[in-house]
């Protein structure tokens, strides 16, 4: 099969295609599934510069989010038939191979049948995005209807999927977006307020939409100094969520005790790098719940680039450069 092989931590050029194996299944309970797309995400190009969690596992492919339909079962597969159309979130963070290749293997456990309205290419890019949200809003921060809610980056990978998850759980959206494609985006997402952050002040043009309150809830997917800054933009007593690891001064402690605000972090690779098998099997509902929420008309997927396999480096580049709207994604076609 064709594949993209990491070779070693670096530059976007250590990504090359190959012509590999096509792997067998670990375990009974094990699919092989023929991939027409994977979804590239930014935690794929960190892990190429700078392997996290199985640096000893070189080389490697990446890439977490997959899209395909079932070429082989386990003997003990009950949940899926060859033929079936999957996705699912799985291995390409150095403990099991990624979806960046014509073929892949994955625990039926964590597979989801695909949303039938949605294509391979847009199934391929929803996963990583879709657990992360759901966790941050629903499991982190309980966000509730009426609600108000900061979403930063609001025409990205996770922030619109955000949005509309929010959307749906009855909040009101305000989000920061960085030029007016962005912002038309965010606009036709239903998004009640669009800050422009590079024009705008944040905090100011929140607590201004909030009668100087403060949002109930910020979702930061930035980090630095972004992060920092969300403190006085939460209302006192609200929460602030981020998917980075953002050190925190003694001064933005003391800030975020004085507020009382909770802070919480999101890491959906974590029950992946932790082997933890019943959060798995947790994610795997919630992409059952993004499924039936994509067929009903609640959820899309902006795909903003289609770029073939043997282009995977080029995806890594356009992510690196920042200002990305929706996801890119990599076809096996």
């Amino acid at each position: 099969m064709k594949a993209i092989l990491m070779t070693a931590a670096g530059s976007s050029e250590v990504l090359q295609l190959r012509d590999l194996p096509i792997p067998d299944l670990p375990s009974a309970h094990h699919l092989r599934v023929k991939l027409a797309a994977a979804g590239v995400n930014p935690i794929d190009t960190k892990l190429r510069a700078k392997p996290l969690y199985y640096p000893d596992k070189l080389p490697a492919i990446l890439g977490c989010d997959g899209a395909g339909s079932v070429a082989a079962t386990g003997a003990e597969v009950t949940s899926f038939k060859v033929g079936d159309a999957v996705y699912f979130c799985n291995g390409g963070i150095g403990d099991e191979p990624g979806c960046y290749a014509e073929y892949t293997s994955v625990h039926e456990d964590y597979c989801a049948a695909k949303p039938v309205s949605l294509g391979m290419a847009e199934s391929a890019a929803l996963p990583l995005v879709w657990i992360t949200a759901w966790e941050a809003l629903v499991e982190r921060v309980k966000l509730q209807a009426g609600q108000t809610v900061l979403i930063h980056a609001g025409a990205g990978g996770v922030g619109h999927i955000a949005v509309q998850l929010a959307r749906h759980l009855g909040a009101r959206i305000a989000v920061t977006v960085s030029d007016e494609h962005k912002s038309a985006i965010a606009k036709s997402l239903g998004v009640e307020k669009i800050i422009h952050y590079r024009q705008q002040d944040f905090v100011a043009e929140t607590l201004a939409w909030t009668g100087d309150r403060g949002a109930d809830v910020v979702f930061d997917t930035v980090g630095g100094e972004t992060f920092i800054r969300s403190l006085s933009a939460a209302r006192c007593g609200g929460k602030v969520v981020s998917l980075l690891s953002t050190p925190l001064s003694l001064a933005d402690i003391q800030l975020a005790r004085l507020r009382n605000l909770s802070l919480c972090y999101e890491l959906m690779l974590a029950p992946q790098v932790m082997q933890q098998h019943d959060e798995r099997v947790r994610q795997r509902k919630i992409l059952q719940q993004g499924a039936q929420l994509a067929d009903s008309g609640k959820l899309r997927i902006l795909v903003s680039q289609m770029l073939p396999l043997s282009e995977a480096a080029q995806a890594h580049r356009l992510i690196e450069q920042g200002g990305v709207s929706g996801k890119i994604v990599l076809t096996m076609e």
